[in-house]
């Protein structure tokens, strides 16, 4: 009801100016954030172009794509048969230790 024509009485308008809230002193002004030793490393590090460099770098190997996410499936099949072997060889061992225990040789 933006056009100015009169309401029905006991209704509100569409729409009523809210008064302007004041924000308190902490929230406009906020205190600056702490210099911690984290903050102090980052900054030194963005202050020596050798060290900036070699944290984007790090990044950048960081974000890479890795073989196993470009070729998911070989991946899925190699570990498995990595994981079936060593779980083999661990069962294998534990059985044999097993086997020495009930023999008393060791």
């Amino acid at each position: 009801m933006t056009t100015g024509a009169p309401t029905p009485a006991g209704r509100p308008p569409a729409h009523e100016h809210r008064a302007r809230v004041e924000l308190p002193e902490w929230m406009r002004e906020p205190t600056p954030p702490r210099l911690t030793i984290g903050r102090r490393v980052s900054e030194l590090v963005e202050r020596l172009p050798a060290l900036r460099e070699a944290r984007l770098s790090l990044w950048r190997w960081r974000d890479r794509t890795r073989w196993s996410e470009s070729h998911p499936r070989i991946t899925a099949v190699v570990s498995f048969f990595v994981v079936a072997a060593v779980a083999t060889v661990l069962v294998t061992g534990a059985l044999y230790l097993f086997h020495l225990i009930m023999l008393g040789e060791v």
